[in-house]
């Protein structure tokens, strides 16, 4: 068995608060036996007033949040996921994942490649990419306490194809943190968490934002732990942030891969003619 702690946030806009939440429950996880912590999307800072926001994203090795959570990883003697925006060398702004290891050193980087474009029916709009650059790439992190640990975010969870490729490079786990909407998060976020750990035949867990945020959004929670079945073997509420643990039984993986050897079947799909 390996046990992970799933914290899930309602982060607000100060990164230092952030950072403190996350090492306080990072000291908590290790005494509770943990290997790994993972957090949600935009973990270390969430706001949505971008001009407000510019004052904290700052590049990677010079973030408050990141120096805190480097050293609580350390001192904890745990993994941590970290989602936070960081400033790039273009001057644009990236929403990334972070994956810490034991020692605090940076194991994984991960930069979301699907940007949050849409107009809701609740009147929600949002434009990710007006301020956000996507990533390029596709990360897999070897050699963690789940074997090997495909990085997401979000968003992202919508498009089967970067999960495909991850269940191609036989990910163990796949982290997806996310601060999903409460309209979407009711229609589509359990929908789409099983849906994804089926086709990968590997365990999902997508920690989440949860409740009010300072900066106004309001979030779904909801943070979840999948077996490669699309077994649901945690389920946080929608209503307070918070920290649960899950035993996570890597045999499971294989067995599930005997029953539905999906991936070994896989076979490129022909293109058809054009008529």
């Amino acid at each position: 068995m390996t046990r992970i702690a799933v914290l899930q946030m309602t982060s607000g806009i100060s990164p230092e608060a952030n950072a403190n939440t996350i090492a306080r429950h990072a000291e908590k996880a290790a005494g509770e036996g943990a290997d790994m912590l993972f957090t949600p999307e935009m973990a270390g800072l969430l706001d949505r007033d971008r001009r407000r926001a510019a004052e904290h994203i700052v590049p990677e090795n010079e973030s408050l949040v990141v120096e805190k959570v480097a050293n609580a990883a350390r001192e904890a003697g745990i993994w941590i996921s970290l989602g936070i925006p960081v400033l790039r060398d273009d001057g644009r702004w990236a929403n990334r994942s972070l994956l810490f290891n034991d020692s605090g050193a940076v194991a994984g980087r991960y930069d979301k490649i699907h940007m949050f474009d849409v107009e809701l029916d609740t009147g929600e709009s949002w434009r990710e990419s007006a301020a956000y650059a996507p990533g390029d790439r596709v990360v897999v992190v070897d050699e963690t306490p789940l074997g090997r640990l495909g990085l997401t975010i979000c968003y992202d969870i919508r498009f089967p194809a970067l999960f495909e490729e991850l269940g191609r490079q036989r990910c163990d786990a796949i982290a997806i943190p996310a601060a999903f909407t409460v309209p979407t998060g009711k229609a589509h976020w359990h929908l789409l968490q099983r849906a994804r750990a089926v086709e990968a035949s590997a365990f999902v867990i997508g920690a989440a934002q949860v409740g009010t945020h300072e900066d106004g959004r309001v979030t779904y929670g909801h943070s979840l732990v999948v077996d490669p079945w699309g077994q649901m073997v945690l389920d946080m509420d929608g209503e307070a942030a918070g920290m649960q643990l899950c035993d996570i039984e890597p045999a499971r993986i294989e067995e599930v891969r005997k029953q539905l050897p999906s991936l070994a079947n896989k076979r490129d799909i022909p293109k058809s003619p054009r008529t």
